[in-house]
């Protein structure tokens, strides 16, 4: 604990007010040497002196309990594979529907908007009424999305069937940020106030396990769609079923609930947190630089046949002498889905599933490992906004690769497959493992930012920023895939590699607009270090 000079207790005691006692604490920071100071309340007059100083107390140093933790935990990492599974499910079917780039964009169109609203209604929910009446309504209206995908009809109308399965994700979207309010503000509510080298280490823990299964999901979807589109769902469902008795039997109903005032939409919009606000809108930015080109377009690619192969003078008996992601069609090679571009690997549904699921377990691992293995070794744990803003620096280097590399490499103007092959799996891999350092670093700072007795409605306003980023990035990813490249045929559809190319370049864009939004957060008193070199000195208080 930290001991008050002589002058700083006559100053406490010439002030009267409950308000003025107050308990000091010490907790190592970025350098060992960051001191809170926490207002306590006055409490009852009868038991406690207005002019003494308040140490310590038994209910400060009680360990919260865990189990809350343990069994959100369960629920949400279950719910998880069944998220990541349901959006393959949707965009590996519609693509064997011929669904273009776009269409698919807009299917997806709800779930994310659904995102939005969901983070801002849940944040108040939660903090009104709890975290466990969210997690049961969450995991019910993720068992009711997959319901109504049973009904998706093959022999639809094109505009039919793009309205209802809209529609239908629109309630997977929802449960998915309503799930996951629990599980990304249990962890501040098991962690006593000032820990934060712990909680860096539980958020990044549960966010990066999260990311591991729904990676997991990734692919189980679409291997299992490979076997049947009904087998698919009904597996998923399965889990979903058993999450529910974890959170209907498990948790206490006022868990998470805000204790000196009821939550309400005012809290959400009264934008008085200067550091979550900017830490909201960086966010939008940063998930958006991942989705220009991630949850569509690069399926969409991998997906795609090369389009020099394709149409007049590509004659074929059946679909196996055509090259890969064409089909025989009237004694023709034709591409599979036209309104899904050309120009890429022609890769099979399970391998399409195998790498973007593998991308999302390497995520979820880094994200896990992160302060041990990141941050810890660079001495930058816990880690403040200028952590934030180098690596938010650095994530936009693998898009930008990238996006050069399609418009001028010779393994794609020349169509090298192997060359292909390898640039692609080397910027995923690289931006994944950039990428996820900072993610974890930005769940970690909402947590710290959010005042503890507001968690839930915090968190949901930053949560909303996310899915408004996943938004801007899936819709913009649809127009600029499909509508970029040059129309190389009523065969082989547009040129896929510059549609690629130019999500890239707006992703990299997105990068750029987080990194220099994170400077205005006022989070860099404890300076940044790289290893042993100090890049920007501590600031010390006097």
């Amino acid at each position: 604990m930290t001991l008050l000079t002589q002058s700083g207790m006559n100053e406490l005691g010439r002030n009267k007010s409950p308000q003025n006692t107050v308990a000091v604490d010490e907790e190592g920071s970025h350098h060992g040497k960051d001191t809170n100071i926490m207002k306590h309340n006055g409490g009852d007059s009868n038991t406690r002196d207005n002019n003494t100083l308040d140490i310590n107390t038994g209910e400060e140093d009680k360990e919260p309990s865990l189990k809350p933790f343990y069994i959100i935990t369960i629920c949400y990492l279950l719910f998880t594979i069944t998220d990541g599974a349901i959006r393959m499910i949707i965009l590996l079917f519609a693509y064997s529907q011929s669904f273009s780039a776009m269409e698919v964009a807009v299917t997806f169109t709800l779930y994310e908007l659904a995102g939005v609203f969901t983070n801002l209604g849940a944040g108040v929910a939660g903090a009104r009424w709890g975290i466990k009446p969210t997690l049961i309504t969450g995991l019910s209206l993720q068992l009711f999305s997959y319901g109504l995908l049973f009904a998706w009809n093959e022999e639809w109308e094109r505009t039919q069937a793009i309205v209802y399965v809209t529609f239908a994700s629109m309630f997977g979207g929802i449960a998915k940020d309503l799930t996951k309010l629990g599980g990304k503000t249990v962890t501040k509510l098991v962690t006593k106030e000032g820990q934060k080298t712990r909680l860096f280490k539980l958020v990044s823990l549960l966010t990066g396990m999260k990311n591991s299964l729904k990676g997991v999901g990734y692919f189980l979807g679409s291997a299992l769609i490979q076997v049947n589109y009904y087998l698919a769902l009904g597996v998923m469902m399965s889990m979903i079923v058993a999450a529910l008795p974890f959170a209907i039997f498990g948790l206490e109903r006022n868990l998470g609930t805000a204790k000196k005032s009821n939550a309400n939409f005012k809290e959400i919009f009264k934008l008085d947190n200067r550091n979550l606000n900017y830490l909201s809108l960086a966010r939008l930015f940063l998930f958006a630089s991942r989705d220009f080109w991630f949850e569509v377009p690069l399926p969409f690619y991998l997906r795609s046949p090369r389009c020099d192969e394709l149409g007049v003078g590509w004659t074929c008996s059946n679909t196996d002498v055509c090259t890969p992601g064409a089909e025989c069609k009237g004694s023709l090679c034709v591409n599979q889905n036209v309104g899904g571009g050309c120009g890429g690997l022609g890769f099979s549904r399970i391998l399409v599933g195998a790498i973007l699921g593998a991308y999302i377990i390497l995520y979820g691992q880094v994200q896990s490992w992160t302060p041990q293995l990141v941050t810890g070794p660079l001495n930058q744990t816990p880690p403040n906004k200028l952590t934030e803003v180098l690596w938010g620096t650095v994530n936009v280097v693998p898009t930008l690769v990238l996006a050069i590399a399609l418009y001028v490499a010779p393994s794609f103007t020349e169509y090298e497959r192997d060359g292909m092959i390898a640039w692609i799996i080397t910027i995923v891999v690289l931006f994944a493992v950039i990428f996820a350092v900072n993610s974890s670093i930005h769940s970690y700072l909402v947590v710290k930012y959010a005042k503890r007795e507001k968690v839930a409605v915090s968190v949901g306003f930053y949560y909303m920023s996310n899915a408004a980023g996943r938004l801007l990035g899936t819709l913009g990813s649809g127009v600029l895939y499909s509508y970029v490249g040059a129309d190389e045929g009523v065969y082989q559809g547009t040129d896929g590699r510059l549609g690629l190319a130019a999500c890239m370049l707006a992703g990299t864009l997105s990068s750029v607009i987080a990194a220099g939004i994170t400077t205005r957060i006022d989070d860099q008193g404890a300076g940044l270090i790289c290893g042993r070199k100090v890049i920007i000195k501590e600031e010390l208080e006097w």
